[in-house]
C-alpha cells in the first residue's frame, strides 16, 4: 500500500524512490564493495525505498523475460511498485513508429501490469518540446495509443503551464508530472498540479545550472545535485499538497550522481512520514555528516539531514 500519511482531508499514500539502480558510481556507495553471490542491486535497492523508475526503456523496447525478472527481484517487498519510461521514439524522435512499436512495449511490460505493480509509465519530453497546437495534437494521438495505461507526462518548456494543457491531461485521465530542474530561461517551475485523483508524479532532477544546457556535458555531469534539507522543505510541502489531491504520489529522485539520489530518497521518506530509517552503510562512509544523523535516529530523533 506504500507508506501511509493520515490528514484531514484523506489517506495518501507515498511511494519514493530513484530513478534507476544501475550505476557504476553506486558500487561502494550505494552497494556494498563486498557481496554475497546472490546480490543483485535492485534487490538490494529495495530494502530503503518502495519504488524505482525504469529507464533502460527509454532506449530499447523492454523485453517480457526481464520485466518478469524486476517482478521477482523485489518479491520480498510485496507493496513495491515500478514506473516505466517510455521509448524514446515516441516521445523525442516522435516520427515513423508503427502499431508494432506501440504494441511491443505494452507487450514488454505486461508482468510489471499482471501483478499490479506498474504505478505509470513517464512519457517525457525533451526541454524544446515546448505548447503548440500541433504538439497539443501529438500528445492527444499518443494518449490515444496507451489508452488504458497509466500514463504520466513530464513536458520541461514553461510554455506548458497553460490552462489548456491541464485540461487536456484531465479530459485523458493523464497526471502530469511536477519537477525540479535548474531554471534556465524559459523552463517550467516548480509546482504542486495534480490532474488525476489517481496519482500524482514529482521528478527532481538537480540544480546542476552550470552543465544542464553544456553540449559536451555528461550524464553524470547533469546530474552531480546533492540537495540541501532546506530546498527539500519546499518540495516536501508540495508532495503533501499533492497527497490531498491523490490517491498516490509518486517521488523519483534523478540526482543520481555518486549515491545522491537515495540520499535526497531518504530524507524526503523521513520528513513526509516521520519513520525511522535504515541506510546503507557504505552511504554513510560517502556522506560523513549522515553518521551522526544515522545516532539520532537510532535514538528516535528522526530529522535524516541537519537543517541548514
Amino acid at each position: 500500500m506504500g507508506w501511509i500519511v493520515y490528514n484531514s482531508l484523506k489517506m495518501s499514500r507515498y511511494f519514493i524512490g530513484t530513478a534507476g539502480w544501475s550505476y557504476k558510481d553506486w558500487e561502494g556507495i550505494v552497494y556494498p564493495e563486498k557481496k554475497e553471490s546472490h546480490f543483485h542491486a535492485l534487490t538490494y535497492l529495495a530494502k530503503f525505498t518502495n519504488i524505482v523508475e525504469i529507464n533502460s526503456t527509454f532506449y530499447r523496447t523492454p523485453a517480457m523475460h526481464i520485466a518478469l525478472s524486476w517482478t521477482k527481484r523485489v518479491g520480498n517487498n510485496p507493496e513495491f511498485l515500478f514506473t516505466v519510461k517510455l521509448h524514446q521514439i515516441f516521445t523525442h524522435q516522435r516520427k515513423d513508429f508503427t502499431q508494432k512499436n506501440v504494441d511491443d512495449f505494452k507487450f514488454g511490460i505486461k508482468p510489471l501490469r499482471a501483478k499490479g505493480m506498474l504505478a505509470a509509465i513517464l512519457v517525457q519530453f525533451p526541454w524544446s518540446f515546448a505548447n503548440t497546437t500541433s504538439h497539443l495534437d501529438y500528445l492527444a494521438k499518443l494518449f490515444k495509443l496507451f489508452s488504458g495505461f497509466p500514463l504520466a507526462v513530464e513536458v520541461r518548456h514553461g510554455t506548458w503551464n497553460h490552462k489548456h494543457f491541464f485540461k487536456l491531461l484531465k479530459d485523458f485521465r493523464v497526471s502530469f508530472c511536477n519537477i525540479d530542474q535548474p531554471l534556465i530561461g524559459n523552463s517550467l517551475k516548480p509546482s504542486a498540479i495534480a490532474t488525476t485523483p489517481d496519482l500524482s508524479y514529482v521528478r527532481l532532477h538537480g540544480r546542476n545550472h552550470e552543465n544542464w544546457f553544456k553540449k559536451d556535458a555528461g550524464r553524470d555531469d547533469r546530474y552531480d545535485y546533492l540537495y540541501k534539507a532546506n530546498e527539500l522543505d519546499d518540495w516536501v510541502e508540495r508532495i503533501k499538497e499533492l497527497g490531498n489531491k491523490s490517491e498516490k504520489v509518486l517521488v523519483i529522485t534523478n540526482n543520481h550522481y555518486r549515491g545522491q539520489a537515495l540520499a535526497n530518497a531518504l530524507q524526503i521518506k523521513n520528513k513526509i512520514t516521520g519513520e525511522k530509517l535504515d541506510i546503507p552503510l557504505s552511504l554513510l562512509k560517502t556522506y560523513p555528516l549522515l553518521k551522526e544523523i544515522a545516532e539520532k535516529i537510532k535514538s528516535g530523533q528522526f530529522d535524516l539531514f541537519p537543517e541548514e
